[in-house]
């Protein structure tokens, strides 16, 4: 049974098949991306069956060929036996207030520093699932804390600017989220100013993906392409540029260039590819390979690739879920949601549609701007396929009510 089979085998075929293509066109495509000889194609199309039917783990040198075959990342269909989240809190040496005392008397050691890193570490890893109004002050306090030392003369100065820089980010995505765009508009210019004091190219190509993300649910779509190339440019091996190339993916798609759409997604794709995996996934600044099927899904629901969407999406609902079903990143399960409703609502099922988008509405942790941007193609599918219906009425209004509240 499907159940009982290991996850690389389901989604070995599954991917397949949202692709529409047999197991002998798998296997030819597959040299597409191999740089040294394979099989013959008989051969790799049995092989292919064995890994579907989870009778052999395709081998190291099969993985990645197969993986962008597939369009997705090594890792997030053969995930490493180690791919748990770090235990920084465990060695931290310091507490809370202890921590504070030093910053405040400018005794900022090694020590020191460790402390601050994982607590910034920590509240970057809340952001998914935390109450932004709760976080977003905590946040603040560790921010002020940090400016406060820029006067002083200190020998660990570009570490104090790099680790402020975090926090001028993570504060103006929440201030994103709730509803305040100026005020992220500015702790993001001030965190591309601390990225270049620090020198930290993943500050500073955080930076720039938030004037993409910002532009992006604006409609400004050719801001996006050029926030992309600007964070691109400055980012160096930080896992932002996987982000940035999406984001590049999300405003082609939505201006209907297919062909630059998947380019930028196979850039993003290829990288992630060659980046260890990270020690942290939780952590909202850095790109895990699980998020790319994220970012495809949301590219393969615009442009109407259905099979895709849908599949990409289920994926996203399972890796997000987790410890007796909780939800790890409950924002991409509203967006996963919506991406199920859509395709419903483009199958013909009412019912299917509004059930998705409701969950979608009703989780407590929002990105409202992100909710909003990606409700837009539920709302059009429903006016297009059902719009003299009630629920479709009640639905929209119910949308319209959240998108009031930012």
């Amino acid at each position: 049974m499907t159940a009982d089979l290991p996850s690389w085998a389901r989604r070995i075929r599954s991917m397949r098949e949202a692709r529409g293509w047999t197991r002998t066109e798998a296997a030819q495509r597959m040299r597409e991306h191999a740089s040294e000889p394979l099989p013959e194609t008989a051969d790799l199309s049995r092989r292919w069956k064995g890994w579907e039917q989870g009778a052999e783990k395709p081998a190291a040198f099969h993985q990645p060929i197969i993986a962008a075959t597939l369009g997705t990342v090594t890792a997030a269909l053969f995930p490493p036996r180690s791919a748990t989240t770090h235990g920084l809190v465990a060695s931290a040496g310091l507490d809370h207030l202890e921590t504070v005392g030093r910053l405040q008397a400018s005794d900022v050691n090694e020590a020191t520093l460790d402390a601050v890193r994982i607590t910034v570490d920590k509240l970057c890893s809340e952001y998914a699932r935390r109450s932004p109004a709760e976080l977003i002050l905590e946040a603040r306090q560790w921010l002020h804390l940090l400016l406060e030392m820029q006067e002083q003369r200190l020998r660990r100065q570009r570490d104090v600017h790099e680790l402020a820089g975090w926090l001028a980010l993570l504060v103006g995505c929440l201030e994103y989220d709730l509803g305040d765009g100026a005020s992220a508009e500015a702790s993001r210019k001030s965190a591309l100013s601390l990225g270049r004091e620090s020198g930290s190219g993943g500050v500073m190509g955080w930076a720039h993906e938030m004037r993409a993300w910002f532009s992006l649910t604006q409609g400004d779509y050719r801001g996006v392409t050029i926030a992309a190339g600007a964070g691109q440019a400055v980012a160096g091996n930080h896992s932002v540029s996987v982000q940035l190339a999406a984001q590049e993916a999300k405003a082609w798609a939505r201006t209907g260039r297919r062909d630059e759409m998947r380019v930028a997604l196979e850039k993003g794709r290829a990288l992630l590819d060659t980046m260890p995996y990270p020690g942290n996934i939780d952590n909202h600044f850095v790109v895990d390979p699980s998020k790319f099927d994220f970012y495809a899904m949301d590219c393969y629901r615009h442009i109407g690739e259905n099979n895709l969407a849908r599949e990409l999406a289920e994926e996203v609902l399972r890796a997000s879920t987790v410890f007796d079903r909780h939800e790890r990143w409950p924002m991409r399960v509203a967006e996963a949601q919506i991406t199920l409703g859509v395709v419903a609502a483009r199958e013909g099922d009412l019912d299917e549609a509004i059930s998705r988008g409701r969950r979608a509405l009703s989780g407590e942790r929002k990105s409202l701007p992100s909710l909003a941007l990606v409700a837009r193609d539920l709302s059009g599918a429903l006016r297009e396929r059902f719009a003299g219906e009630q629920e479709t009425a009640s639905y929209l209004e119910q949308l319209r009510a959240t998108e009031r509240r930012r």
